[in-house]
């Protein structure tokens, strides 16, 4: 992982030694990177050879304006000093950074070790490769601690050549002579040396003292304008209306904008994800769920299922018989069940691109997406089962009493052909929405009433979970549309069952052209027991 993040310049020298020195990572303080919150832990971040890091303008490696001189650690972070070259370039930057207007120092790390915390990423070992100039800093601990800015400045730690004899004037008097500063800058001044003319008497300035300048936290950080509430803004806006030029500077639009500037307006993405493939397998919900066997590509359940219940099964009978009267010999023929076990499964293919560089959302959405398709895929092929294997109701119309007659007679029906209670009702959305709107002869409704006297049920807009006359709803959208054949099912769960074993992913690298494919799949048999216990919705 390659992160970039910046620091702000703590020191500016323009003068021969031209060098850029700051603070490029604090430790143990949260910044916002390229790949999100991230702390560094102190000393996690190591360079193999000082003098083979340069320092960039904005991460141009075609452009670099100097090259690193030393790197100290601390508890509180890494700081290092950068030699400027004596380039066009270079001198661009120093002044760049002298005027505040990229004063930020970026820096480019490979993580080799990290571990994620609540809410960031705790980096413990990671490289340095490369150190750039940029407009503001990530870290808010980085600040501007001094500028030494003045031009042709001589090194304090080399000699200073004289002629004749010397004097020393004080700090003061050569303050006294200093060029205006900003309100509440302060400047600290080296001795300063005077050539003595032996003949006139009179002192001339051989060297000229460094100035240290350091700005005023407050002064330089606060704007200065008069606007501080809406009852000021109002009263520049009017008297800018009538031409004070004063005031004009205070509320007239600026001339640039992200209008006339669009490149340097940042696209921001939020991590939520939209979308419309979320789904629970209502279908598979509605039916009895057993463990799938470790092997084979079929299943096999002895049944003896008679006649009446959808069966060819012949069970034993008991009759009465007369005092010493002989006893019926009856047989009992049996047969097994077969289900064919299917495999569902989905693949996708992604660039080493958009593994290496997208956002960590991805791989979760990715992962969420593929799911959604297996559960949809799965969902899909139980309706089908139901549809296949279920035996077809008494018709009945499209409306509320259809619904009731439907509901009343093969309920029935599914109890006398298997012996089980019918418990779950699987409608599709038009049966849903049928539902919502049914009304008795007064226009109250019937099956989402707060209360009512004789409630037929409980079927909620938002839910797809209820009750329809004593039957648990289950509501799925893989169903057919419209009230028609099929749009509903009323299910004894011991009729049938789903055989699945778990979801697995897989992933196969794709080595010739670095592509990488992420595959779910997952195995799933269903079997229809009691065909009597599915009694499939049949339109008039």
């Amino acid at each position: 992982m390659l992160l970039t993040f910046s620091g702000n310049i703590e020191a500016v020298d323009n003068g021969e030694r031209r060098t850029i020195a700051g603070k490029i990572a604090p430790y143990g303080e949260v910044g916002n990177t390229s790949a999100g919150r991230v702390v560094f832990a102190e000393n996690s971040i190591t360079v193999p050879e000082v003098s083979k890091v340069k320092l960039l303008m904005s991460h141009d490696n075609s452009k670099p304006v100097g090259r690193m001189q030393s790197i100290t650690s601390n508890k509180t972070g890494l700081y290092a000093s950068f030699k400027v070259s004596a380039s066009t370039r270079g001198t661009d930057a120093i002044l760049l950074a002298q005027e505040q207007l990229m004063d930020g120092l970026s820096v480019g790390v490979e993580v080799e070790d990290s571990r994620p915390e609540k809410d960031y990423l705790l980096v413990t070992a990671a490289t340095l490769k490369e150190v750039s100039l940029v407009e503001s800093a990530a870290f808010p601990s980085a600040a501007v601690l001094k500028i030494a800015a003045q031009e042709n400045a001589v090194d304090e730690n080399q000699p200073t050549e004289t002629k004749g004899e010397t004097v020393d004037k004080t700090p003061d008097e050569v303050a006294s002579e200093a060029t205006f500063l900003p309100d509440g800058a302060t400047v600290t001044l080296k001795s300063v040396s005077y050539e003595k003319d032996d003949a006139e008497g009179e002192t001339t300035p051989v060297e000229a003292a460094r100035r240290i300048i350091k700005p005023s936290a407050l002064n330089s950080q606060r704007v200065r304008t008069p606007i501080v509430n809406m009852a000021t803004y109002t009263e520049h806006k009017i008297k800018a209306a009538l031409g004070n030029d004063q005031s004009k500077l205070y509320v007239t639009a600026a001339d640039d904008s992200f209008t006339t500037n669009p490149a340097f307006k940042p696209e921001q993405y939020l991590s939520e994800f939209v979308t419309n493939t979320r789904f629970v397998r209502s279908a598979v919900e509605a039916c009895s769920r057993g463990v799938l066997p470790a092997s084979g590509m079929t299943i096999n359940v002895p049944s003896l299922v008679t006649s009446d219940g959808g069966g060819t099964g012949v069970a034993p009978v008991v009759t009465v018989e007369a005092e010493a009267g002989a006893v019926q010999n009856t047989g009992m023929e049996t047969a097994y069940l077969t289900a064919n076990v299917s495999k569902y499964s989905g693949m996708n293919t992604i660039s080493v691109e958009l593994l290496e560089r997208s956002d960590p959302n991805f791989f979760a959405e990715l992962t969420a997406q593929l799911q959604n398709a297996y559960l949809t895929a799965t969902d899909t092929a139980v309706v089908a089962a139901l549809t296949a294997g279920g035996q077809q109701a008494n018709p009945q119309a499209a409306t509320s009493a259809g619904i009731i007659a439907y509901t009343a007679e093969q309920t029935a029906a599914a109890y006398k052909g298997t012996g089980y209670f019918a418990q779950n009702y699987l409608a599709n959305a038009s049966q849903w929405s049928l539902l919502m709107g049914a009304t008795d002869n007064t226009g109250r409704p019937i099956y989402n009433a707060i209360q009512p006297m004789n409630a037929g049920g409980d079927v909620r807009p938002t839910s797809i979970r209820g009750n329809v006359l004593g039957l648990d709803l289950y509501v799925d959208k893989n169903m057919v549309s419209g009230v028609i054949d099929e749009s509903a099912f009323i299910i004894v769960p011991e009729a049938v069952t789903v055989y699945e074993s778990p979801q697995a992913y897989m992933s196969v690298n794709v080595v010739s052209n670095l592509q990488v494919q992420v595959a779910i799949y997952g195995f799933m048999a269903t079997l229809v027991k009691m065909p009597a216990g599915i009694r499939r919705f049949n339109l008039t």
